[in-house]
This record gives structure tokens, sequence and C-alpha cells, in this order.
């Protein structure tokens, strides 16, 4: 009986110990979760990879100086049931992004949503949608 609790104990301690790394790779305390900004940008690289897929496009900001942001979105299963692949968006296209900001003021953002240059937007970080 004994050793049977202490094996018991042995499996929780070993389950919270993995779950609690993985619980703060998926937080988003990186990010103002009450603040949306939207932008209209040129797309400099769409990066469709393992773990999460990468928006990067520049912008000019309110001082005429362009600023080059990265907005971090799903992985690209995720991503595909949302209905986006990785020609849905291309190197030059000129789209509206919808980001959470950093809060220390970095160009990063987790990504909301992208409207196309052919009008279609396509929601992008959305825990509801799976």
């Amino acid at each position: 009986m004994r050793n049977k609790f202490l094996g018991v104990f042995i499996a929780m301690c070993c389950f919270l110990a993995i779950s609690v790394p993985l619980a703060a790779h998926h937080g988003s305390a990186g990010y103002d979760m009450d603040k949306q900004l939207v932008m209209k940008g040129t797309v400099t690289d769409w990066l469709w990879a393992n773990p999460h897929c990468f928006l990067k496009f520049d912008t000019t900001d309110e001082k005429g100086e362009v600023a080059h942001w990265a907005a971090e979105v799903s992985n690209p299963i995720d991503m595909t049931k949302r209905g986006w692949t990785k020609h849905t968006i291309n190197v030059g296209d000129q789209v509206t992004v919808t980001v959470r900001p950093a809060k220390n003021g970095a160009s990063v953002g987790q990504l909301l949503k992208v409207t196309l240059p052919n009008g279609q937007t396509m929601i992008g970080w959305n825990p509801a949608v799976r």
C-alpha cells in the first residue's frame, strides 16, 4: 500500500513539473490584452513554421518613419483549421493588420486579424477557433 501511494505521489509531482512550463509557454503575459492596434503595411515575410507562424510587415509610424513589425500567430495546423495556407499572404502584399501590441513597446504583437489585398479578412490568434 505504501509503495502504491509513493508511486502515485511521484507521478503527480512529475505531471506538475511538466505542466507548469507548458502553461508558461502559451501565456500572453507579454502582450497588452486590453489594447489593439490596426495598421496598414507591406508584408516583408510570412513564416509558416512550428511552433508559431509569424507575419513580418513594414508600416509607417506617425513620424513618417518605417517601423518593422513581427506578429505571432498559432502553429500551421491550427492556422489551416482557420483557412490559412502558407500562400495566404505573399511578400509585397498591402495588408491591414490588427495586433495586440507588446507591453514593452517593441514592434511585436499577437496577430488578431489581417485584411488581405482582395478584401478578405483572415482571423489570426483566437483561442476560441480550433
